[in-house]
């Protein structure tokens, strides 16, 4: 679980990215849930945008998400969810 000071830390962090993946009408599928798994190994943090014409919640879709694999959701913002998991190989980001 992430500390309050530790989200703030990743949000700002965030700030300036653009959004990697983007859920649409088919909703979030198991594929997609890979390549954020893939994503998330190469990159620790990263945007999501969920379009209008995505038949699904942005926050039930950001729960589903965070109970991946140990995925953390940062913030949900918008349509826009940004999500964070610690990388066991390429570790770049130090949390405060």
């Amino acid at each position: 679980m992430l500390t309050g000071k530790q989200k703030r830390f990743l949000r700002s962090e965030a700030h300036h990215l653009d959004s990697l993946f983007q859920i649409g009408k088919s909703g979030l599928t198991d594929a997609i849930l890979v390549q954020i798994d893939e994503a998330l190994e190469a990159r620790e943090l990263l945007k999501v945008s969920v379009l209008q014409n995505c038949e699904g919640d942005k926050n039930e879709i950001a729960e589903k998400m965070g109970a991946y694999k140990g995925i953390h959701v940062v913030q949900v913002i918008g349509n826009t969810i940004v999500l964070y998991r610690e990388s066991t190989e390429k570790k770049r980001i130090q949390l405060p």
